[in-house]
């Protein structure tokens, strides 16, 4: 798993690259280009910013506002860069592997590809604020910082993950459909076009999931179907908190070791069931003599248990070089979204009423995210129940996609074969 691709350094010849930096510098000057170059081409500057704006304003805002309040910085809280995760890359791959499958589609029933390019910013931006903010409501607690900017700073850090599919949907959604209301343009038929391209998105969005080590199963054996992750990873972190790397378990109410792992960490100590776990935190001791020239977050601590008054000490050397193997949801996910793509782009939407292959994509998903978060153990029970959040919006978004085809097949408009006023508008 490639966490980290590469990280950019934080200046280049004295200068910030971001902030009031290069790269501020670079995007107007992309801007400049683009409008010089329109106009050479004879079209109008002002109809280039009516479609374009949102996608300049959205990168000048990431580049002076966000960027420099999430640069990576290191133990002495110098800034080191921005580094580029390979999920962050996977979800640009996403984004434009889906836009291309949607200008395709759009072509072959009877749009024109540029309104696909044109609404596409929309969605994006709204998709990603959506999928940010599902994933700040439902982990609200780890962002809390003691500053209002740092929290601000922790719920703007998207690039190495923290992004929920659902949210994604929504936030896109509703983005794109407040650009195509405006532009008067039939919902029902668009989203007949886009929504299987949504899904090719979460395939290769998933595969960033495996490269950042989020969106994990739960404990299995060291099998083809399991994955084990490095040390810093979400699985590694979580495995050490609850003493399972360190090769024991114990009752989180009473804090008594419950089952020691034969040969582990913990038994090569002499300790052993019913005796009580006092303290679990990190060593921060190793940490004195880290390098400075790489990122806080890649710095390894120790970890400390306090057992019945006897304190025992592991150096980062001294734990796994892995975690423990775990299902990879990840990659089911990754490949059921692939699937459920494919099977939506070979219905044949025009036999079909506007909507139909909408919502068909919408409660097949919802199916398949209720049965994956049976496998994951990232999210925790929500309302008083087992099932987690992700599971409540399936049912909800199921539901909702049964009453939407009964709305749709309940009507005598949106005929298959858009030989509606409307759709003959829209084509």
């Amino acid at each position: 798993m490639q966490r980290t691709l590469l990280l950019i350094p934080h200046e280049i010849a004295g200068i910030p690259l971001f902030g009031f930096g290069w790269l501020l510098v670079a995007i107007l000057a992309a801007l400049v280009i683009r409008l010089l170059f329109a106009k050479l081409q004879g079209a109008e500057i002002a109809d280039i910013f009516s479609r374009e704006w949102p996608v300049w304003l959205l990168m000048l805002g990431i580049v002076w506002l966000v960027l420099p309040r999430i640069e990576l910085t290191n133990l002495d809280q110098e800034p080191v860069g921005m580094a580029i995760r390979g999920y962050g890359v996977m979800l640009l791959l996403a984004v434009g592997s889906a836009v291309w499958l949607a200008a395709y589609r759009a072509k072959r029933q009877g749009f024109d590809a540029e309104l696909i390019y044109s609404v596409a910013p929309w969605a994006f931006a709204g998709g990603i604020l959506g999928a940010r903010t599902f994933f700040v409501i439902e982990y609200r607690d780890q962002f809390i910082a003691e500053t209002w900017s740092e929290t601000l700073g922790n719920m703007l850090n998207f690039t190495g993950g923290g992004l929920v599919v659902y949210g994604s949907f929504i936030g896109g959604i509703l983005a794109g459909s407040i650009y195509l209301y405006r532009k008067k343009l039939s919902w029902l038929k668009f989203g007949d076009v886009i929504v299987p391209c949504m899904f090719l998105g979460v395939f290769i969005g998933r595969l960033g999931c495996v490269m950042n080590g989020c969106c994990y199963g739960g404990r299995c054996e060291d099998n083809q179907f399991a994955l084990k992750f490095p040390p810093n990873s979400p699985v590694y972190e979580d495995q050490l908190r609850s003493g399972e790397l360190l090769g024991f378990r114990f009752d989180p109410d009473t804090r008594l070791i419950t089952s020691i792992t034969p040969g582990g960490l913990a038994d090569q100590r002499d300790i052993h069931t019913g005796q009580k776990l006092e303290t679990l935190a990190p060593d921060p001791t190793p940490l004195a003599t880290a390098s400075r020239d790489i990122p806080a977050e890649d710095a390894r601590t120790g970890v400390i248990a306090t057992v019945d008054g006897v304190r025992q000490r592991w150096a980062p050397d001294q734990l796994p070089a892995t975690a423990l193997p775990v299902f990879a949801a990840q990659i089911l996910s990754s490949s059921t979204s692939l699937i459920l793509c494919i099977c939506l782009c070979l219905i044949p939407a025009k036999r079909f009423r506007d909507g139909t292959v909408m919502m068909l994509g919408f409660a097949s998903y919802a199916i398949l995210r209720f049965v994956l978060e049976l496998v994951r153990v990232d999210e925790s029970g929500q309302f008083g129940t087992t099932l987690s959040i992700s599971q409540w919006v399936s049912v909800v978004v199921f539901t909702g996609s049964l009453i939407g085809l009964g709305l749709i097949y309940g009507s005598k408009r949106h005929r298959p074969g858009g030989t509606t006023s409307e759709a003959a508008t829209d084509s």
